[in-house]
């Protein structure tokens, strides 16, 4: 049964800033920022745009999974929207059949956005705290990101 979980946060950084560290530097920065939860982040086909497989390998902080495989399935840098459906690992070996991560950035002023995180997945399960973890994840992320270029 497909389900989802959306969530918005405020940054203090403009929209272009903050979707070029999002959607084009992440694979850079999330090691930078998030080294105890993400160790590093591989390349695996493509050159960043729709289509392109990314390896994200877990730190020491997550227990669980040591890797997880996301594909970039949704682009659209006009309205500076990105969705990663995870294709390995990670939530998939969690008792999940399919797992999306959509961020969504709009301006809210010069140099403040609004981004929002919506998790679509499909689960056996009932309920799970997976979703709202991997929300909570995301928010501390953003959060981190929006810390590392305001300095």
């Amino acid at each position: 049964m497909a389900r989802e979980f959306k969530t918005q946060v405020k940054v203090q950084v403009g929209v272009e800033e903050f979707w070029k560290a999002l959607a084009k530097d992440f694979r850079f920065v999330i090691p930078k920022i998030m080294p105890n939860i993400i160790k590093d982040v591989e390349l695996i086909e493509g050159d960043g745009g729709l289509g392109t497989v990314f390896l994200f390998n877990f730190g020491s902080d997550v227990f669980t999974v040591s890797y997880q495989k996301e594909k970039i399935v949704d682009l659209d840098e006009s309205l500076h929207q990105i969705g990663m459906q995870v294709i390995e690992g990670g939530h998939l070996n969690h008792g999940f059949s399919s797992y999306k991560m959509i961020f969504q950035l709009t301006a809210n002023a010069e140099s403040e956005t609004l981004v929002d995180v919506k998790v679509e997945y499909d689960t056996e399960a009932e309920e799970t705290e997976m979703p709202a973890k991997t929300i909570n994840s995301a928010l501390a992320f953003i959060k981190c990101l929006e810390s590392y270029l305001l300095t």
